[in-house]
This record gives structure tokens, sequence and C-alpha cells, in this order.
């Protein structure tokens, strides 16, 4: 049975509450920031003596100046206490801050409205670790993917939204300031609203004591997300996406204006093609990821990200120039379409980026400090902003870089830092050939996969089948596997170091190699102590006839030293394809069955140790296999 689109928990109430909730409280953030922001640009003589620049970098740093502070101080909150209450207090606050603005927009005065700057700097401060902390307790594994694809999405449409609606309210008229004040208590009141119907849980960590040591919680924070280097990874992955995000969200004013010649609405158009764009990838990464996590679209992402934003650097190249365009005027000459074709693909593949780092994070670290280690994450976010914006800065004034040139090393610095983590982390890269393997080569029919454990050690017995056995087997587990391996296959080349960064164990027949049997079996052991999940083929060898061989008594050994359970898989329709041994020599035949072609993964129900032996689960994958060979 197929899994229910990611929409059905627009309709759910673990969700739609939570959903409105966050959508409400971003739309807010934009609302009172640009409002704000465009009342000290536009009106400055009324709303502050500072230089125009000077209020409108102050605004930006007062927002972001909270998550350094407290992100630590609201991970443990969020964790020690219920988060749907938590929310609740949150939205009360918020209320508090909107109706203090709406004193300062009456006012108009400059101080107040930066005291409620610096406390919804705070708001979001303290619901970001319940957000995305939230997520992974109330949603089913085959959600997660789809849950945060509707956030990542709500989230920039509300951004959007947001920045739109400030600048219509504060153009409306001389009482535009008063308007947009009273919109921004209505937003807070609304987002209170649904706060109230979010379903009451538990606390992840109740007995924990508050630290108020910022400094110290954070690096005990990271300490804890450094024992999963896929996890600490994804956070700076994650914190690099912002400074990324960030270097063109900011130039966008100037980049109309200067490189592309048109109005602030045009500028605003580029900011929508953008939050559209990051929208509909994070929607696609349900679809492409198959309903499970799939890091394999973070490389995907990451090639996308630069290849398009190079691709945007050279269409700015000779553009026609004429100042001050409107829309209708931009949109009338075609080399504008392909300026905004690579600003949506760039920001489409950062929606394929993010949304799978997110997941991991929730679901692969310990989730009594899930909060905590997404509230660091705050924080590095922060610091990659400051690190953009001065970045950026610095480029532009002292190199004398165009903004366009701008882009281009930022899209290049996304190679070199994509290079470094995959480098790091093979798992992602492995991911992304498994992801291929199944999505462009293959057509996959999954059955029975939510039988993988998702937690503790388990022994995973398949047929072998093929040269890619293994990446298939990876693409539909959502969780890592250690493979043992033949190691000719071990062997491949470019193959082979992979293998080796995702600890695959090499084994070769008794007769072959008897230490290196040994060895493979020592780190079966280990790996199973270690909580993993362990995958062997027990027929020793890829099959040259399509039949399933006989399971050799290696897997009784593995057994009696660790009796965990054992998951019986079976490979369907990869015989007779071009990794298959079917008529001679595997990979000999190109396109043998042509592209495309269906291929099938059956995972029946988890044996106890006690109960498997190795003609046991012969027959079990046999039957699991049934004719489909």
């Amino acid at each position: 049975m197929s899994a229910p689109s990611q929409f059905a928990l627009l309709k759910d109430r673990r969700f739609l509450p939570f959903f409105l909730t966050q959508f409400l409280g971003a739309a807010n953030d934009n609302v009172f920031k640009y409002a704000f922001t465009l009342l000290v640009t536009y009106r400055a003589h009324e709303f502050s003596r500072l230089e125009t620049a000077q209020s409108v970098q102050l605004i930006a740093a007062l927002f972001v100046l909270p998550f350094l502070l407290f992100s630590a101080t609201s991970g443990q909150l969020a964790d020690k206490f219920e988060k749907a209450g938590l929310m609740r207090l949150v939205k009360t606050l918020e209320v508090a801050i909107m109706l203090l603005a709406a004193v300062g927009f009456y006012l108009q005065s400059f101080v107040i409205l930066c005291i409620c700057t610096l406390m919804m700097g705070l708001h979001s401060t303290l619901f970001g670790p319940v957000k995305y902390s939230y997520l992974p307790e109330r949603l089913q594994p085959a959600e997660i993917i789809g849950g945060n694809a509707l956030v990542e999405m709500g989230t920039f449409v509300a951004i959007l939204l947001g920045s739109i609606a400030a600048g219509a309210l504060i153009d409306s008229g001389p009482n535009g300031h008063l308007v947009s004040a009273g919109v921004c208590v209505a937003l807070a009141l609304a987002g209170l609203a649904a706060s109230t119907a979010i379903p009451v849980g538990t606390a992840a960590a109740p007995q924990l004591q508050i630290d108020w040591n910022p400094v110290r919680v954070t690096l005990e924070n990271i300490n804890v997300a450094r024992r999963e280097r896929a996890v600490f990874l994804s956070l700076l992955g994650i914190s690099w996406l912002w400074f990324f995000g960030a270097v063109f969200l900011t130039q966008f004013p100037q980049f109309a204006k200067e490189t592309l010649g048109g109005n602030p609405a045009v500028a605003t158009l580029l900011l929508a093609v953008f939050s559209v764009g990051i929208g509909v990838g994070s929607l696609l990464c349900e679809r492409l990821s198959r309903h499970q996590i799939e890091i394999g679209l973070v490389p995907f992402g990451s090639l996308g990200m630069s290849a398009f934003t190079i691709d945007l650097f050279f269409a700015v190249q000779g553009l026609p120039f004429a100042g001050d365009q409107t829309i209708s005027q931009f949109v009338a000459h075609g080399a504008h379409w392909r300026v905004l074709a690579d600003l949506f693909l760039l920001a489409l593949f950062a929606g394929l980026y993010s949304v799978p780092l997110y997941a991991l994070i929730q679901t692969r670290c310990e989730p009594t400090h899930r909060a905590r280690i997404i509230a660091a994450n705050n924080i590095l976010n922060a610091l990659f902003l400051i690190l953009a914006a001065g970045l950026s800065a610095w480029a532009l004034s002292s190199l004398g870089w165009s903004i366009a040139q701008l882009f281009l090393a930022t899209a290049i610095a996304n190679v070199l830092v994509a290079a470094y983590i995959y480098s790091l982390v093979p798992e992602f890269l492995l991911r992304f050939l498994s992801w291929i393997l199944v999505s462009v080569v293959y057509r996959i029919r999954k059955q029975g996969e939510e039988r993988i454990p998702e937690t503790g050690p388990a022994l995973i017995v398949s047929n072998h089948v093929s040269f890619v056995d293994a990446l298939v087997l990876m693409a539909i587990s959502p969780r890592p596997i250690r493979f043992v391996m033949d190691r000719a296959i071990f062997a491949t080349p470019v193959l082979s170091w992979l293998f080796r960064q995702v600890k695959a164990i090499p084994i070769a027949s008794f007769k072959d190699d008897p230490q290196l049997v040994e060895r493979a079996f020592e780190r079966v052991a280990e790996e199973l102590h270690d909580g993993q999940l362990v995958c062997i083929f027990p027929e020793g060898r890829i099959t040259d006839s399509g039949a399933v061989l006989p399971f050799r008594p290696g897997l009784t050994r593995i057994l009696e030293k660790d009796p965990v359970p054992v998951v019986p898989v079976a490979l369907q329709g990869l015989w007779g394809s071009f990794f298959s041994r079917k008529g001679g020599p595997a990979m000999t035949k190109p396109l043998r069955r042509g592209a495309f072609s269906r291929i099938g993964v059956n995972v029946g129900q988890p044996v106890v140790a006690a109960e498997a032996s190795p003609d046991m689960l012969r027959a079990r994958v046999v039957a699991l296999r049934g004719d489909w060979a």
C-alpha cells in the first residue's frame, strides 16, 4: 500500500494546528520586521535619528542577537517541558510583544520598535527548537519527510506573503503604520488560537536541570551531535544553506536595481520566484524520496544549487539595461526569463538539499537531546548569517566585485563545501548513487520495508542477484547498513573507497583467505554490539543461474554469538539486468533490458535468532521472491 500524500497531514490534528501556528508566526515576523524596515527607510525623519543604512543594519542585528544568546536555553526548555504547552506560552509572548509594537507604531517610537524587534527574535529563538523537535515525536517515519517539506514550504511562503503584505500596508496611506500594527496583533492572536488545538504530549527529558551558561550548553550539545558524524555534518550543511540563502536574499534589492535595472517591484518578483522555488523543491522531496528519509537527495540538491547559480552569472552578462523597469517591462525581455528560471531552479534544488538534512537530524540524534541539538544548529545558523553579511560586504566594497561575481563565488564555494562534507561522510554519496539507481535506472516496488527495525541491532539476509544489490537495499532502508560483501565486489574500482568509508565488511571463502574470514566475523560482532544493521548475502556469491543458492552456515555462527533479530529480504527483478550474470559475465551487455525496468524488494517478518536456521531463512527468502527473479 502506498503512503498517503504529504497534503493529507493538513487534515490531521497532529499537524494542522502546529503548521498554522508556525506559518502565522513566520508571517508575523516578516510583516513586523519589513514594515519597520520600510518606515526607517522611507520615513526616517519620523522614526529614527540614525542614518537609514545604520537603522536597517540595527534591525537585522537585533533580530539575530537572541539566537546567539538564548538558543542554548531554549533547547533545554524544549526538551524539559511538554511542547504543546510551551508553544502556547511562546505564542502568548508574541501577542504581548505585538501589543507593545502597536504602541511603538502609534507613538512612532524607534526605541520601542527596536525592543520589540529584539523580543521577536527571542520569540523565534524559543520557537525554533520546539518546531523541529515536535515533528519526529508526532509523525510516523513515512511522514517525516512530508511534514518537514510542508514546514519548509510554509515558512518561505509566509516570508514572501509577510514581506509583500508589509509593503502594501505601509503604502496604503499616511496611516499605513497603524494598519500594520493592527495586522501584526491580529496575526499573533490567530497564532495563539491555532496553538490551543495542538495535541498535548509528553516531555522528552523532564528530569533535565537547566544550565544557564549558554556557551557550556552549546559546546555540550555540539559534542552530543558529533557522536553521529552524519548528524554533526548535517548541522553544518544546514548552516551553510543559511549562508548561501542569505547571500541571495540580502542582495535582491541591489541586484534588481544595479544588475537588472528593475524597480523595487522587480526585487519583490525575485523574492517571490526564489520563495516559490524553495517551496516546490521542498514538496518534491516526498515524491523523489518515496516517503522515506533519502539523504541521497542532498548531493543532488547541492549540485543543482551550484549549476544554476553559475548559469545565473552568465545569464546576466550583456543584458539589455534600462533603469527603473516595472515588472511588465522586465518580463518583456526574453533574456530575463533565463534569470528567473535560474533563480527558481537553484532555489528548488536548495529545497531538495535542506529537507532531508532536517529530517536526518530529527531522526538520528538522541531523542532526549533533540531540541538542544536543534538549538545548537540555530546558533550556528546565526553565526553563518553574520559571516555571510560580513563576507558579502567585504567582497562588494573592498574587492570591488559585482553582485553577479559574488553569486558566482558562492556557487564555487558551495562545490568545495559539498566535496568536503561528502568526503567526510560518503554515506551521502552512496545514498545518492542508490537513489539514482532505483529512481532513474530502475523503477522499484517496495513491500514490507517498515519491518526493518528503526533502532537496535538486526541481521538482514538477502538473496544475491547482482553487483548492485547493496545499493538497492540501501535505497529502501531508513538506516545505514553495514554490508558483508565478497572482496571482489568490495574491490570494485571507485566504489571500493566508498565501501570502506561506510564500513562495509569484505569477506572471502575460508579456503581462499581464512584470516579475512575471521576478521569479517569479528567486525560483524562489533557492529551488532554497537546496535547497527548488518546485511549478509548467505549464498556466498552472486547467482549465475537465477536460482537462490543454498545458504551457508556462517549466519549460524553470527547468531550463536549475537542472537539478534533476523530480517529476510528478497530482491526481485534484477536477474537478467546489466549487473547480473545471466547469459555471461555481468556488466558486459549494456541496455540488456533497457532503462526504467521494474525491480522489487520484499521484506519479510523478522525472525528470532533461536528459530533462524540457514534452510529456514532460505525458504523464507524464496517465498518472498516468488516467481519474480
